[in-house]
């Protein structure tokens, strides 16, 4: 698994991708592919990056769909990763192939660890929610990722960037929020809490669950990424993408 770790974590300071690591013919399990990822994200902590959250990925049929690959997955979100101007610089990130999605995003005031966790105590353990883009990109060959390929890539995560509204959950029916989302003030994509496992509560629940298996904690303080409520859409320099998550709070991010 080092070698593949090896290569991923050059894709990814190097800015470049690689052939996918479900068509060398080494069957390759989940569990080999979050080794990797573990192995990469501990290079990349070994740098300076700070683990500050977590995300799912991969919940929509809609997303689903479009990659091809049918089971959520989690990936780590670090410091360097949280886009706080509005801008998302493509040169300076590293980002290579990006699409935004947009999300509902959890703040963590108290741990959870799985097994176990449920939706009552994800809600629980949440101080707030925030509209939030996530920046996926691929360090895999023109986005042809199988399971083990997105799961080994840190769960095809790029960059992220939340708005400014914080607000309580508990006041919220979280299935029926409703986001719209337009690219260069377009009309792009209508989506709902829904979306992701029936509800967002139940997909945090999912990934505190399957991080327990691995021992990994959602943290109080973790910025979660419940998932995508939308299709992904691809970016390039100069989009500028809207979110409004109603009844919550708008998000601008224009790429440069």
């Amino acid at each position: 698994m080092t070698s593949f770790a090896d290569e991923l974590y050059g894709a990814l300071r190097g800015r470049r991708t690689v052939p996918p690591l479900s068509a060398r013919g080494v069957g390759l399990t989940i569990d080999d592919a979050y080794a990797i990822s573990l192995d990469v994200m501990a290079r990349r902590q070994a740098d300076g990056e700070r683990v500050i959250g977590k995300k799912i990925g991969v919940t929509s049929p809609a997303v689903q769909d479009m990659l091809g690959v049918h089971q959520p997955d989690f990936g780590f979100l670090t410091d360097r990763m949280w886009v706080r101007s509005g801008v998302v610089d493509m040169d300076a990130l590293g980002l290579i192939q990006p699409r935004a999605e947009a999300e509902i995003a959890f703040i963590l005031k108290a741990p959870l660890a799985g097994p176990g966790v449920t939706a009552a105590q994800v809600l629980a353990a949440t101080e707030a929610i925030a509209p939030c883009f996530e920046v996926v990109d691929s360090r895999i060959d023109d986005w042809k990722i199988g399971i083990v390929d997105t799961v080994a890539d840190n769960a095809s995560c790029g960059v992220f960037a939340l708005g400014d509204a914080r607000v309580d959950p508990a006041a919220h029916d979280l299935p029926g929020l409703k986001v719209v989302v337009r690219k260069n003030g377009a009309l792009l994509s209508e989506g709902y809490g829904a979306a992701v496992q029936g509800s967002p509560l139940e997909a945090v629940a999912w990934l505190a669950n399957t991080l327990g298996a691995y021992g990994v904690t959602l943290d109080a303080g973790d910025v979660i990424l419940s998932g995508s409520l939308v299709p992904l859409a691809p970016a390039a320099r100069g989009d500028l993408f809207e979110m409004d998550l109603e009844g919550v709070g708008r998000l601008s991010l224009r790429f440069a």
